[in-house]
């Protein structure tokens, strides 16, 4: 997977990110779940949605920030 292909799903992020998902031999089909199961984890399941596999599960691990680190603010509407 390419830079480019990788900010084309998750938008402007840091370049250590992006090598980090680079080095995982994710397809841009398995980052765009990843990313997907990010924003409505709840919501996959309960359409019966697979649990993601080891891959995607990587990759969520990467893009998610750690417990102890709050989230980005959201801007405002």
């Amino acid at each position: 997977m390419t830079r480019s292909e990788i900010i084309s799903v998750l938008g402007p992020v840091d370049e250590a990110v992006i090598a980090d998902i680079a080095l995982t031999g994710a397809s841009l089909e398995e980052l765009r779940e990843a990313f997907a199961w990010i924003g409505a984890d709840e919501a996959l399941v309960n359409e019966g949605h697979a649990m993601p596999g080891a891959r995607v599960a990587r990759l969520i691990e990467i893009l998610e920030p750690p417990d102890d680190e709050p989230e980005a603010p959201r801007a405002a509407d």
